[in-house]
């Protein structure tokens, strides 16, 4: 892996809180439920409603994120969580995990605006700068239900470990501190901003929300056009909504995109892409199924000669591996920046400084197709040059698999830990 790009200084905005970790299966005997059938809900009121929409995604091993409605329900749940023997308490939000990643870097100092309630403030990092503005009283809460791969739950059994986040969250629903945000860069002067937190606004309602959606553009439209925007996705279940952000909303108005396996396939259903009849993804994602939804996001909604629009970069992680797809001429040092990110997966799911071979495998396809809608390169990995290339129509992509910790320690904010790498290493050119 070479050398870092050339940051220094980075703003993050707009979603933080205060993450409870413990085991899901714990959670839910706290809380006497009994193991029955699975079932999604795309938003929570109940006990009954967190219970099923677990069980569904554990007996899938995939990630989820989910409102829960009831506020006096949820504190309930909430207090049950945060003083259960097992539980943890760590930095969260997408902007203060991506922020707080960053902050390991001494030469970097980190601007961070949102909802900071004062658990949170004492674990930031001391390179992590807060506004005045953006202290308030009481923390946010967001629940992390973890599970292991094995871990049984009535009849389900997970085929992997993940985690299922639930909360009530409105001051970051509402993207509450975004003005604030926007308005402390001309002082801050960053040389990158990470945004992130429009999945929590899918707690309001439709109206609220678009109309929130629409103040949200208009400040990001005021940021200065020679900082490079970063967009982190995290999971959503309104197609409509999703829909609005890709197509004339905020895709065209940043310059880069994070995001995982289950967001991928919910943008291409949102938006009748390519593999959009794929309902879910069966075992390790098929890399030429991923490729070709990367190439259409790019080639459909990223920067052209016709077309008003600066996303140039997209940062797709999964488990088994991890993707670097870039419009060409806007990005460099794009083979350390995915190796670097893949190598943050690694390291943080076991909680080691550097790679423990003892604890980790390989889970990567040893030979995959590039695409399933064009005559496809069959590429063959090389354990000695592990990062691997290919072009399409002025698009370079860059694979790297990933060494998969055995036993995760802890699987919550890992997404946010790959981007944050991944950017770190990232350079990208004046335009």
């Amino acid at each position: 892996v070479v050398s870092p790009g050339r940051l220094s200084l980075v703003s993050c905005s707009v979603n933080t809180c205060v993450d409870v970790v413990l085991s899901g299966v714990k959670l839910l005997e706290a809380l006497g439920l009994e193991p029955g059938e699975g079932k999604d809900h795309a938003v929570l009121s109940s006990g009954r409603d967190l219970g099923e929409a677990f069980t569904h995604f554990m007996e899938r091993g995939a990630a989820a994120e989910r409102f829960f409605s009831d506020a006096a329900a949820f504190q309930d749940i909430a207090r049950t969580a945060s003083e259960h023997p097992a539980a943890q308490l760590y930095v969260g939000g997408n902007a203060a995990l991506i922020g707080q990643k960053l902050a390991t870097n001494p030469d970097l100092k980190i601007l961070l605006c949102g909802p900071v309630g004062p658990k949170l403030h004492e674990l930031l990092d001391d390179n992590v700068v807060v506004p005045p503005e953006s202290m308030q009283e009481r923390d946010e809460f967001h629940l992390i239900l973890e599970y292991q791969a094995g871990e049984e739950w009535g009849r389900v059994r997970a085929p992997t470990a993940n985690r299922f986040i639930f909360s009530h969250d409105l001051s970051n629903g509402a993207l509450n501190m975004l003005e604030v945000f926007v308005s402390s860069l001309d002082e801050f002067q960053p040389d990158l901003v990470v945004l992130s937190g429009l999945h929590m606004m899918e707690g309001q309602s439709k109206e609220a929300r678009q109309r929130r959606l629409m103040e949200a553009v208009a400040s990001i439209s005021d940021i200065p056009t020679d900082i490079p925007i970063h967009l982190e996705l995290a999971s959503m279940t309104d197609q409509d909504f999703m829909s609005n952000i890709m197509h004339q909303q905020v895709f065209p108005l940043v310059n880069s995109i994070g995001l995982n396996e289950q967001e991928l396939l919910f943008l291409t259903q949102a938006a009748s892409g390519p593999h959009a009849s794929v309902a879910a993804w069966s075992g390790v994602p098929d890399v030429g199924v991923v490729s070709d939804i990367l190439f259409w996001l790019l080639k459909e909604h990223g920067k052209a000669a016709e077309r008003a629009s600066d996303l140039t970069r997209i940062h797709f992680h999964t488990l088994a591996y991890h993707i670097l797809a870039t419009v060409d001429g806007h990005w460099g040092n794009q083979a350390a920046a995915v190796a670097a990110g893949a190598r943050a997966a690694g390291t943080q799911a076991c909680a080691t400084d550097t790679i423990d071979t003892s604890r980790v495998l390989l889970k990567a396809p040893r030979e995959f197709l590039t695409s399933h809608t064009e005559a496809p390169a069959r590429i063959s990995l090389d354990p000695d040059e592990p990062v691997v290339r290919w072009h399409r129509e002025g698009i370079s992509f860059h694979f790297s698999p990933v060494l998969v910790c055995k036993d995760p320690v802890r699987t919550v904010g890992l997404g946010d830990a790959i981007s944050a790498e991944g950017l770190l290493y990232s350079e990208a050119y004046p335009q």
